[in-house]
């Protein structure tokens, strides 16, 4: 079996749109000036995983984030070669723009 989907909610981004709530609202409620807050811990049941999914996708300004590490569907992602996923080694004789950047 699967873990189970975790969600997390900024409400700093949110603005008030209510999609969330329309579409989960086991999981989001709308306080009086239509902000959204999360009931619970973020754990979805496997039931309620596409409604729950449904919001984050319909949230306009994507204030709702899937945490874990399985990709957008609930999927994970593809291994990735350590060879391919290394930092390039870029030096100041690699790059103009590096070697007049100053930190």
């Amino acid at each position: 079996m699967s873990e189970p989907m975790k969600i997390k909610l900024d409400r700093t981004m949110c603005d008030g749109f209510g999609v969330c709530a329309k579409h989960a609202p086991e999981y989001f409620s709308l306080d009086d000036w239509g902000y959204a807050s999360l009931i619970g811990d973020g754990t979805v049941a496997d039931a309620d995983r596409d409604a729950v999914m449904r919001a984050l996708l319909d949230c306009p300004v994507h204030a709702i984030t899937e945490l874990g590490e399985h990709g957008p569907l609930g999927q994970r992602p593809p291994a990735v070669n350590a060879e391919e996923a290394a930092e390039p080694d870029l030096t100041s004789e690699d790059s103009e723009a590096i070697s007049e950047f100053v930190r």
